[in-house]
């Protein structure tokens, strides 16, 4: 088990959402815990390469 960090907010009828390594990909649900379970899909197809050209956030040290 482990925990992955999202953003996400009402619009309309719909929770929208990302994961916040993989910003571009979005998705949506009707509730919230559909948005997660959706999430959650997406991230299983990132990690099996079901998903071409991932653009993925990350972080450096850089020293001024």
């Amino acid at each position: 088990m482990r925990t992955i960090k999202i953003t996400s907010w009402k619009d309309n009828d719909f929770y929208v959402g990302y994961l916040n390594d993989y910003p571009d990909y979005r998705s949506q649900g009707y509730s919230k815990e559909e948005l997660v379970e959706n999430l959650k899909e997406l991230l299983q197809d990132i990690e099996s390469d079901e998903v071409p050209y991932i653009i993925r956030v990350e972080g450096t040290v850089v020293r001024a």
